[in-house]
């Protein structure tokens, strides 16, 4: 498969993140040892195993495709194929026995992310998108919400006081919004590219915690950008919107004022 379509990407990314929830899951609510890294975020066998296997896979299959991991760094090969791979985003959830963390998975093709999967182990659920082909959520077709008022929103976040430490943005969406919730991590942007929460705000970004959500967001006929609007996974901070929604929150966003 040296020019593989964006649907086998998609299958293999699909694949590759349904085996490493399920090893990642063997060790949900269990008594495994929690190490704390640099970055002062947690790490566990489920993560080293998870990525270690989903690695494995997409090897087997594109043996010459480079590979980004949150835990075993960057693995050089072909520049015109890279895969993002987070094997727990949310391992803080993950650790406490909350079921809110998924598996990510991302593809990019010269530069640009072209398919991705996020499976939500605890509750065995597979989001997934590629260019051209949809989004679909446990194989039927996802979309956003047709929320159109701030009003009538509901707005996730993954660290609202980390939100409010960064500007006074957060604080005038969630006085605006009918329900705020702190559905964190990947799952938050989920709920949006599936229609049960609008907006989901990041105030702190890497790509291997948001590599398929750009797909997903936009497949699902969402947005997916940084809080300045740019459509992109490379970005400091990140915000789901349904669609209707992007342009009164990224006004607010660049209004207000930066602490």
């Amino acid at each position: 498969m040296s020019n593989p379509s964006t649907k086998d990407l998609l299958n293999i990314a699909i694949d590759a993140a349904y085996l490493g929830g399920r090893r990642a899951l063997s060790y949900f609510r269990t008594n495994i040892e929690i190490e704390t890294k640099r970055d002062n975020t947690p790490v566990t066998i489920a993560d080293r195993e998870a990525e270690a296997l989903i690695r494995d896979y997409i090897t087997k299959y594109y043996p010459t495709h480079s590979i980004l991991g949150e835990e075993q760094g960057a693995t050089p090969g072909d520049a015109d194929y890279r895969w993002i791979i987070d094997p727990i985003d949310g391992t803080k959830s993950f650790v406490c026995g909350v079921p809110l963390w998924g598996v990510l998975i991302g593809v990019e093709v010269k530069g640009e992310v072209v398919a991705g999967a996020v499976y939500i182990a605890a509750e065995d659920s597979m989001i997934s998108a590629a260019r051209g082909l949809g989004c679909t959520w446990n194989g039927r077709t996802a979309r956003v919400s047709k929320i159109s008022s701030l009003e009538d929103a509901t707005i996730s976040c993954t660290s609202p006081s980390s939100a409010i430490k960064r500007s006074d943005a957060y604080e005038k969406i969630a006085s605006r919004a009918k329900l705020t919730r702190g559905w964190g991590d990947c799952y938050g942007h989920i709920l949006v590219a599936t229609g049960r929460a609008d907006v989901m705000l990041d105030p702190a970004m890497n790509p291997w915690d948001c590599a398929p959500l750009l797909p997903i967001l936009q497949e699902a006929g969402g947005s997916f950008t940084t809080w300045s609007g740019q459509p992109t996974i490379w970005g400091k901070d990140a915000v789901s919107t349904n669609g209707a929604l992007q342009k009164p929150i990224l006004e607010i966003l660049a209004t207000e004022k930066q602490r």
